[in-house]
């Protein structure tokens, strides 16, 4: 079983496959398929593709749990679908560096929206990719429309580097210097590892 990092306000579980029919009836929305630049999956091809992520060392998928929701003491290796609210993710796939990694975050619940559990998602995900793959660089690719995203992704430091007209995107970019390094590890000073 892989790492669960557990924050104030979220626990990040490795994603796994009882948590695939909540993950693929959140695909369904069309408001959030359009937010992720995402097309719709079959069930079946849902389960293909957590298999995929699980496996792929070029990837890291978490399930976000907002910790309110979860019932019960939280164990790790069970999947808690009752408290899952969205995924981070990160995709090391800059064949020129791969030090460089893709950051995306999803909070599909409603309900866990503008709690902060996204930012906390965000900056455990950093934390734990610089800690473990040596991330020199985050990249976000965020539709144009997306101002929430946008927004917090600047918050977190992020500046914009490059617009796709075609893609209706915004590519923002983070280096991870030697402050933002300590910045991101004092963030995870009280952050429990389960493994």
């Amino acid at each position: 079983m892989k790492t669960s990092l557990e924050g104030e306000k979220v626990i990040l579980v490795p994603y796994m496959k009882e948590h695939v029919p909540n993950y693929h009836i959140w695909m369904q929305d069309p408001a959030i398929l359009q937010a992720t630049a995402s097309e719709p999956l079959t069930l079946d091809q849902e389960y293909d593709m957590q298999i995929s992520w699980f496996q792929d060392p070029l990837k890291q998928t978490f399930i976000v749990l907002d910790k309110e929701l979860v019932v019960g003491d939280f164990v790790h290796g069970q999947s808690h679908t009752e408290a899952m609210v969205g995924d981070v993710n990160i995709f090391m796939n800059d064949l020129d560096d791969p030090q460089t990694a893709e950051v995306e975050i999803m909070i599909a619940e409603q309900k866990s929206r503008g709690k902060g559990l996204a930012k906390e998602s965000i900056l455990l995900m950093m934390a734990f990719a610089v800690e473990n793959f040596g991330i020199h660089i985050f990249r976000a690719k965020i539709g144009q429309s997306n101002e929430a995203s946008l927004n917090l992704f600047k918050k977190l430091g992020f500046e914009e580097t490059s617009r796709s007209e075609i893609f209706k995107e915004i590519t923002l970019e983070l280096p991870v210097t030697e402050s933002k390094r300590e910045e991101l590890h004092q963030s995870i000073d009280n952050v429990v590892t389960h493994s």
